[in-house]
């Protein structure tokens, strides 16, 4: 059954990859809260449909009061604060590079697993962390950033700082949401978060004065429409929900590892789809990096 779950979370790496390359795109065209907004909003009614032809019930009504509790939590935490540091980053300092500081998701995932649920993580899976990260700390040095941050660069600055804020904030989003899943359904905790994050969205627009930007502006631009449309798919809709089933079958750790795999396959997309250079390093830590995901499945 853990096998399965580690499956899980690296078929959630694989579509947080294709989900990161769309939304960057469309950040940079409409900003973070409007693609976030958006995002939950086509990911909820997609759920919905998909809820009642496999549950026969379009929404959570059957959910306990701990996983109503827990899960709204996580949604606020996990979507709606994370993400809007996430997609903020996504547009000052990219897609490929935001994703790489998520992985500092994983040790934090890990340490707040220890300090709130008591999981310790075996040894494989300490030495898979330590080899996964070490490949993503070259793939970061290969990018050479290290000279502009230093001169000061407010934006990239920032961009990285909103990066880590990120990684913080969705390791709390899945620790709160492995206390409030247990057992019960993954797409209908999905759902729950979902529910919450579209209020949460809107009322984040409200206080950051980007209303008429969120519903008036972005829907007018028909590409951004169709990148967050494409994100929504692979994100918090197919994504999300195998990230929940992960957090199922396998430790927290675990399954923060295997996700943060997504800054080393987003390489590949970057170069092809983006046009973005990659250096000989950030290819060897890539490489590093996957050869320490596979320590898990030995």
């Amino acid at each position: 059954m853990e096998r399965i779950g580690e499956l899980a979370a690296f078929g959630t790496a694989v579509c947080w990859t294709v989900s990161a390359v769309f939304f960057e795109k469309a950040s940079r065209k409409v900003g973070p809260f409007a693609v976030n907004f958006y995002k939950v909003v086509i990911a909820l009614v997609l759920l919905t449909a998909t809820a009642l032809f496999a549950r026969g019930m379009p929404l959570p009504v059957d959910a306990p009061p701990r996983a109503w509790f827990f899960l709204s939590l996580s949604g606020i935490v996990g979507f709606v604060i994370a993400d809007i540091f996430l997609f903020g980053a996504y547009a000052m300092i990219g897609s490929r590079m935001t994703t790489l500081f998520l992985a500092l998701s994983a040790p934090f995932t890990a340490l707040i697993g220890f300090l709130a649920m008591g999981e310790i993580m075996p040894v494989r899976g300490l030495v898979a962390m330590a080899v996964v990260l070490t490949g993503i700390a070259l793939a970061i040095l290969g990018k050479g950033d290290a000279k502009m941050l230093a001169s000061g660069d407010a934006t990239m600055i920032k961009g990285y700082a909103w990066a880590i804020l990120a990684s913080l904030g969705q390791s709390g989003g899945m620790i709160l949401t492995k206390l409030g899943l247990g057992d019960y359904n993954p797409i209908a905790g999905t759902q729950i978060r979902l529910m919450i994050a579209i209020p949460g969205f809107a009322v984040m627009s409200l206080l950051a004065g980007q209303v008429r930007r969120v519903f008036v502006d972005a829907p007018r631009d028909g590409a951004a429409v169709r990148a967050t449309f494409v994100g929504a798919v692979f994100g918090p809709s197919i994504g999300v929900c195998l990230s929940l089933f992960a957090l199922q079958r396998t430790l927290a750790g675990t399954a923060s590892t295997l996700i943060g795999l997504t800054p080393v396959m987003i390489i590949a997309p970057s170069v092809l789809f983006l046009k973005q250079k990659v250096t000989a390093l950030e290819i060897a830590g890539a490489v590093l990096a996957v050869a320490g995901a596979a320590v898990f499945f030995l």
